[in-house]
């Protein structure tokens, strides 16, 4: 999870692409000991982040800000699960 947030931070600073984030917060993900629908919702953030790189602006469809915060969101939902799964 560490990795996943650094990578979040870097990409909102754009020190990170896009692509780079979705890639490294797929392969991450994978390993996580989380419920179904943790990768459910994830799988649906990325999804749409991969979308959004089509845009070059914000678009009322895709807001590159709102994702990065729902993935911020889903980062801290995932740390507290775990926290409280051990």
């Amino acid at each position: 999870l560490n990795r996943m947030r650094e990578a979040l931070n870097a990409c909102t600073k754009g020190q990170v692409s896009q692509s780079a984030l979705i890639q490294q917060w797929r392969h991450g993900a994978a390993s996580l000991p989380l419920p179904e629908k943790f990768g459910l919702v994830l799988g649906d953030l990325l999804d749409r982040m991969e979308a959004s790189a089509l845009f070059s602006e914000e678009s009322c469809s895709f807001s590159h800000g709102d994702l990065l915060d729902s993935l911020a969101l889903w980062l801290d939902k995932a740390e507290l699960r775990l926290a409280n799964a051990t």
